[in-house]
């Protein structure tokens, strides 16, 4: 090159592609060189699942001699002992519970309600009722399947019915309830009716006093594009995980309800019909757990009546914080905000007046 010369294009465009160059405004860049919007220039380190339960498993090593001498405490073992019972009574139930809802939602086309159910909407609404003992579904899989049938044409009335009694009167439901309460088989049936009369009360005051413009239209359907197979273990793995965490949740509850709480003060609530029912009723709302394994979390609450253990029972799978959630997202928060408060009541005045006839 010259002096004074201008660089050959080779050595200018060798220069422009060598790492760390910097480049001007409207220079073109070579492959190599960073741009902005590339990302980070050093990767970033987070910790992942399999770090973290390492770490857990070395600090339980290293307790290990405090935690032993914890859990070999009398309250520990009492809490342990009702934790680990209702967990192995519950699961069996929810497992199958959520095989079952999995394969109604994704194997039975919305379209069949439309055409099974009548066309006047007091009529479909206990049709859609006693439909949830038929095609049952847990709570997680009931407000995208009601929201389905609505987006296919179904009176909202009727989908709001099936919305609440299939996870509350299905087949698996009733039978964790019969199993959970061996000595009261009359339960069951109050548990049915009850369950039944507060979802057809509530779609036939929605269909009376609702409004159009209180419920967004459902968006798409969550597993609509994808095959039955997939959408199925989607769903499964789903439900388990979501479910069997607030069945947990349920259990440490009423383990720590059983073990700590004072005795009296579990007494004062449970001598007290009115304190004992919204007191339960209020749980059930807090604790979230699945239909299929609340029984045998309402049996272990001895304290309590049956009456009060029913609205438990009757208020969970109808209007718990999840729900309350789920149904938000689904049919929009002005929907929640009139619905939940609305079933709240409902639930807990069904479940006085059966268990006044039945227990």
């Amino acid at each position: 090159m010259e002096p004074g010369g201008a660089p050959p294009v080779a050595t200018t465009e060798k220069a422009r592609n060598r790492p760390g160059t910097p480049t001007g405004p409207g220079t073109p860049t070579g492959p190599g060189t960073p741009t902005e919007g590339d990302g980070p220039a050093a990767p970033t380190r987070r910790l992942t699942s399999p770090l973290a339960l390492t770490l857990l498993l070395l600090l339980m090593v290293l307790l290990q001699s405090p935690l032993r001498r914890a859990l070999a405490a009398p309250v520990m073992q009492a809490w342990t002992t009702v934790f680990v019972a209702v967990m192995i009574q519950a699961l069996p139930f929810l497992v199958l519970g959520v095989l079952l809802s999995a394969a109604i939602a994704v194997y039975v086309p919305p379209s069949f309600f439309a055409r099974a159910l009548p066309r006047h909407p007091a009529l479909a609404v206990p049709v859609a009722g006693l439909a949830g003992a038929v095609l049952p579904g847990c709570e997680c899989a009931s407000v995208p399947v009601a929201g389905a049938l609505v987006r296919r044409g179904v009176t909202p009335a009727a989908a709001l019915a099936f919305l609440l009694s299939a996870p509350a009167i299905n087949p698996i439901v009733l039978t964790a309830t019969a199993v959970a309460f061996p000595r009261n088989p009359e339960m069951v049936l109050a548990r049915f009716v009850a369950s039944l009369l507060v979802a057809c009360a509530m779609g036939w005051l929605w269909h009376r006093l609702g409004r159009t413009d209180w419920m967004r239209p459902p968006a798409h359907g969550r597993h609509e594009s994808q095959s039955k197979g997939e959408a199925f273990w989607d769903s499964t793995r789903h439900d388990v995980m979501h479910a069997g965490g607030f069945l947990v949740v349920g259990a440490m509850a009423a383990a720590t309800l059983k073990a700590v709480a004072p005795e009296h003060w579990l007494r004062a609530a449970a001598d007290n019909p009115v304190v004992a029912v919204l007191a339960l009723a209020v749980l059930a709302v807090v604790l979230s757990i699945c239909s299929e394994a609340d029984a045998f979390v309402a049996a272990s609450l001895t304290q309590f009546s049956l009456t009060a253990r029913l609205a438990f029972l009757v208020v969970g799978p109808m209007i718990d914080l999840k729900l309350f959630a789920m149904q938000a997202g689904t049919f929009g928060r002005g929907f929640a905000f009139r619905f939940a408060p609305a079933t709240f009541v409902l639930a807990i005045g069904g479940a006085v007046l059966t268990g006044a006839v039945f227990l």
